[in-house]
């Protein structure tokens, strides 16, 4: 979504620089709208603007369920949990970021995840899914201490603060070489069993 909103906003740009071009090949210099100033305002974000509002105000509580038991999370609630504090390199902004949270394990074993998972119960699998639609899948032996050595958070914090621009609550892990799989705007994780 904010890769389509950026493109929004550049292609407006691109298009105000066209006009301006085309006006002085033809002789004149002032664009109809544009002050003879010489300054030219910039694109019109409004609708850029409310695209990420709209994106922002999506993000409602997160919504876990598993078979027929569900649980509903918001910021809040999540504060009452103990967290665990991780800082991972993201490879997008290229920086180090520490995020906090509470381990996605904690969140699903009350649902009946297992927590130690044997021969069958590794066909289970997660979806977890973002405001804006964006989906990735998690196998429950990536999100099990007891297999695997990465951490699968709810985060809730961004370097001590409350999340902003991609949260509330983010889904975030160590372990892999890029953020590919990192869910802003976090609202559902469905648990399902691979056939």
């Amino acid at each position: 979504m904010r890769g389509r909103i950026e493109a929004i906003a550049w292609l407006l740009a691109l298009g105000l620089a066209a006009a301006c071009a085309y006006a002085q090949n033809q002789g004149s210099n002032q664009v109809k709208g544009v002050p003879m100033s010489g300054t030219i305002p910039g694109p019109d974000t409004t609708q850029v603007q409310q695209e990420l509002a709209r994106e922002k105000a999506a993000a409602g509580p997160l919504r876990i369920t598993f078979g027929k038991k569900s649980a509903e999370w918001t910021p809040a609630t999540l504060a009452a949990l103990p967290h665990k504090t991780l800082t991972v390199f993201n490879e997008h902004a290229k920086v180090n970021q520490t995020y906090s949270g509470v381990e996605l394990i904690e969140l699903l074993i009350p649902l009946g995840v297992p927590e130690k998972p044997h021969g069958k119960e590794f066909r289970l699998y997660l979806v977890a899914e973002g405001s804006d639609g964006y989906q990735v899948v998690y196998s429950v032996g990536e999100v099990t201490p007891d297999v695997h050595d990465a951490t699968v958070m709810v985060a809730d914090t961004l370097d001590g603060k409350p999340i902003a621009d991609s949260g509330p609550l983010q889904l975030v892990a160590t372990g892999e070489k890029r953020p590919a799989r990192w869910v802003r705007n976090l609202v559902a994780i469905r648990v399902g069993t691979a056939e």
